[in-house]
């Protein structure tokens, strides 16, 4: 996928695609990865050419575009991350800063879990279920439909959740809640851990 020669692009996954599974299947990382994520990504290249944009940034792009440059720039980027927070083999809670943050802000990890799996059933549509902290330093969970993304509003992104049904209509058809319960299983927190460290 980074081998396109062109400026943006899908990112490897870190794993191989049959690593998720069941939680998440061969068939869909083929399809959502390889098929709807290496679009998005041939879209935005061909939407900035001989644009200004095309010497920026994929997050300077989010932060700063409109319409279908901004849609596609969010659904690569978003998906790059979402991706990357997976593991055939994950870290299955928090520790340290991390865990303390999540402690603080909702209560307990086990909380946190069930607000995330509240939000990604209650979103309307597609979208996105984000985790993240906002600018006085707190976690918070926010919904995002369609292409949202947290780097519009200054909101630092530690964690999302892809609730539109390619992410999981191959495996559980309509079943969203069973679909994010099973992909909550691959999150590694280790990954979130550096993630929250960079900030």
């Amino acid at each position: 996928m980074d081998t396109t020669g062109q400026k943006f692009a899908a990112k490897a996954l870190p794993y191989d695609a049959s690593a998720l599974a069941p939680s998440i299947s061969e068939e869909t990382l083929r399809y959502h990865h390889g098929k709807h994520t290496a679009t998005y990504a041939a879209k935005l290249n061909e939407l900035v050419a001989d644009t200004p944009f095309a010497t920026r940034s994929i997050e300077e792009i989010i932060r700063t575009a409109d319409g279908a440059i901004l849609n596609n720039a969010a659904q690569l980027w978003n998906h790059n991350f979402y991706f990357d927070a997976f593991s055939a083999t994950p870290k299955a809670y928090p520790e340290g800063a991390l865990a303390a943050a999540i402690d603080k802000a909702f209560g307990s990890f086990d909380a946190l879990r069930g607000r995330m799996l509240h939000h990604c059933t209650a979103l309307f549509g597609s979208g996105w279920v984000w985790l993240v902290r906002n600018q006085s330093g707190k976690l918070e969970i926010i919904e995002a439909p369609n292409a949202g993304n947290p780097l519009r509003h200054a909101l630092s992104p530690l964690l999302c959740i892809d609730v539109w049904e390619h992410a999981y209509y191959i495996d559980y058809r309509n079943a969203r809640a069973d679909a994010v319960a099973s992909h909550w299983d691959k999150i590694d927190w280790a990954k979130i851990e550096q993630r929250f460290a960079k900030i």
